[in-house]
């Protein structure tokens, strides 16, 4: 539950909407179907409620279930609250300075960043994006968008630095679990200067209390992770969501078989993986190679 409404982001206050008024739902003993007769209104509103997806949640609506629902009136000014907050905030990626940088489909993974409580990741070729240096990042993207305007490359480095504030949210911060390749720390992107000060970030990160970062060294040989980068979302009251990244795109899967395989994955990469305080000794072992 969200302690305070007014510091939460509008995606994680319509995340906590929706899983509270499931809870009500199911504790009034009523179906979906039920809901929607007295509602009057169509079956996909509901759900769309319900999983938090409506960028803007009427209060009129809130208002509707809690007395269909016989929310007591601490409830119903709760709800109401995380309802304001979708009517008088806006998601940063929906902002005219962010909103031109960012395609549909990784326009819906923000959504789901945003509302996240831990986040996997495993990385084989560059630094996890959450842990990034503004240099860094510009390097990356001034080598995969070669002749791009300077001030569109502008718009994706920021739209990289400003994701990263899901580590530091008042509310609920996010909790990164990331696992990079050995390889990550030598790969050298935009020269040395700009990765020694990548590597020096990454030591530093290492001791955020929402990251715990591991190396997998060369000498593991063979490991899990070698079919490539993947990242799994875990949100609050739902499975976990794989999200896959390649040249020509992006995609996610919730399918439980599917996801599974990723799980068992980082696992074993985990247990591959050097321990966080000897992966911090291989990092600033790495600084000075730069």
């Amino acid at each position: 539950m969200i302690t305070d409404a007014e510091a939460a982001t509008p995606a994680l206050c319509r995340l906590q909407l929706g899983l509270e008024l499931k809870q009500l739902r199911l504790a009034a003993n009523l179906t979906s179907a039920q809901v929607v007769r007295k509602l009057m209104c169509s079956p996909s509103k509901l759900t769309r409620l319900e999983h938090g997806e409506n960028s803007v949640v009427e209060p009129a609506d809130v208002i509707a279930l809690c007395t269909i629902y016989g929310a007591d009136p601490e409830m119903r000014a709760m709800l109401l609250g995380y309802a304001a907050v979708t009517k008088t905030k806006k998601d940063w990626w929906q902002s005219p300075e962010y909103r031109p940088a960012i395609a549909p489909s990784f326009k819906a993974y923000l959504a789901l960043e945003a509302t996240a409580e831990a986040l996997h990741n495993y990385e084989a070729e560059f630094v996890p994006g959450l842990l990034q240096t503004e240099a860094y990042v510009r390097a990356i993207h001034q080598r995969a968008h070669e002749g791009l305007p300077a001030d569109e490359i502008d718009r994706l480095v920021a739209v990289r630095m400003t994701r990263q504030e899901a580590l530091r949210r008042a509310v609920s911060p996010l909790k990164f679990a990331a696992i990079i390749s050995e390889a990550v720390l030598y790969r050298r992107v935009g020269g040395a200067p700009v990765m020694r000060a990548q590597i020096e970030q990454l030591a530093e990160m290492a001791s955020h209390p929402s990251v715990v970062l591991q190396v997998v060294p060369f000498k593991v040989g063979a490991h899990a992770g070698m079919n490539g980068a993947f990242t799994m979302l875990r949100l609050p009251d739902a499975q976990p969501i794989v999200y896959l990244e390649n040249l020509d795109g992006a995609s996610v899967t919730r399918r439980r078989s599917n996801v599974s395989l990723y799980e068992e994955a980082f696992n074993d990469l985990q247990i591959l993986a050097v321990g966080p305080e000897e992966s911090r000794v291989m990092i600033e072992k790495a600084i000075k190679e730069h």
